[in-house]
């Protein structure tokens, strides 16, 4: 392994001038710091990430705390993670994954241990039981969704709310007035998962405003829940025309359904989803779609980390990202209205 030493003698300089072009922390002339870079390419030398941890109290390792349950869509929370980890490079971090369901004792292994400088957290709950670790850390924390009460807290992610209030507004113009609401599994509102619960939140009340009515049911998202779930809807509720799916497992088995029951998209009924680009154009119908931002969210989340560990006032403690609905073929006027 070359050392600091061998790079100062191939350069022609003192070990601590080559330390200073490596910290930044003395100005050192252009071509001197120009001849070092060029002996530390050549040599191939890299620092000693324990000593310039111990000589700089930085890890440059940003924990990423991203649950991987069996009720969530793993390929999402791994896009914002790729994202995550491809942003903090080019801010030279490397990336901490934690995928446990370990809650709080995740949090206190990270903040007592010094692992990482800033954390970065997925999967968060209206009162997520990780808050009050979270505000008392002195590590930054960004979150990645919101909770209730966001007061002291920097997070980003998709305006939720907004996005199902966007969804109800578009089945409605189309002349919609009954529409089922096929949600995540049971689990995930069971736990008040943020991004769940404020989509329901905007479908309700916007759908209350323009006189539509709603119904929500959970669904574990194989094809014989989905089978349970949509008899259960036209049980309830016979007038169904639109469907609004937060539930990217759920979507193929509810199109298969209609189809066997002679119910054409969108001829008899419309579907509008929220979920990945990917997942609304492959779909054996193209859904009409509001698209979740991984790529986005998982950038910010980042750039927000880096901005906190390098002192820069943030204006925006919460940044939400406006929803875009694109249309494509499966919604379409209520039966009887065109």
């Amino acid at each position: 392994m070359v050392t600091l030493a061998e790079v100062a003698r191939h350069a022609g300089v003192s070990a601590s001038t080559v330390s200073y072009v490596l910290s930044g922390k003395r100005s050192i002339s252009a071509p001197t710091r120009e001849r070092v870079e060029q002996s530390i390419k050549e040599l191939g030398y890299h620092p000693n990430a324990g000593a310039r941890a111990l000589a700089s109290s930085r890890s440059n390792i940003l924990a990423l705390m991203v649950p991987l349950r069996t009720d969530m869509y793993v390929p999402v929370m791994m896009e914002i993670a790729i994202a995550v980890a491809t942003t903090a490079r080019a801010h030279g971090y490397d990336v901490l994954l934690l995928t446990g369901e370990e809650g709080p004792a995740a949090v206190r292994r990270v903040t007592g241990s010094g692992l990482a400088d800033a954390m970065i957290v997925m999967d968060v709950e209206l009162e997520d039981e990780r808050l009050p670790l979270l505000h008392a850390a002195r590590q930054p924390t960004v979150l990645i969704g919101l909770p209730a009460d966001t007061v002291g807290l920097t997070c980003v992610d998709l305006d939720f709310t907004a996005t199902g209030a966007l969804c109800a507004e578009h089945l409605a113009e189309l002349g919609h007035r009954e529409i089922a609401v096929v949600g995540e599994a049971a689990a995930v509102y069971e736990r008040h998962t943020g991004f769940a619960e404020r989509t329901l939140e905007g479908l309700r009340r916007r759908a209350g405003e323009l006189g539509v009515r709603l119904l929500h049911r959970p669904c574990e998202g194989s094809y014989e829940s989905m089978d349970g779930t949509l008899s259960r809807i036209f049980d309830e509720r016979p007038g169904t025309t639109g469907f609004v799916v937060q539930n990217e497992a759920a979507i193929e088995p509810l199109l298969s359904l209609l189809r066997r029951q002679g119910r054409a998209v969108p001829e008899d009924v419309s579907v509008v989803a929220v979920c990945p680009e990917q997942v609304a154009t492959q779909a054996s119908v193209r859904l009409t779609s509001v698209a979740i931002p991984a790529e986005e969210m998982g950038r910010r989340a980042v750039e927000l980390a880096v901005a906190k560990l390098e002192g820069q006032p943030l204006e925006e403690q919460v940044t939400l990202l406006a929803p875009e609905l694109t249309v494509r073929t499966s919604s379409g006027p209520a039966p009887g209205t065109s």
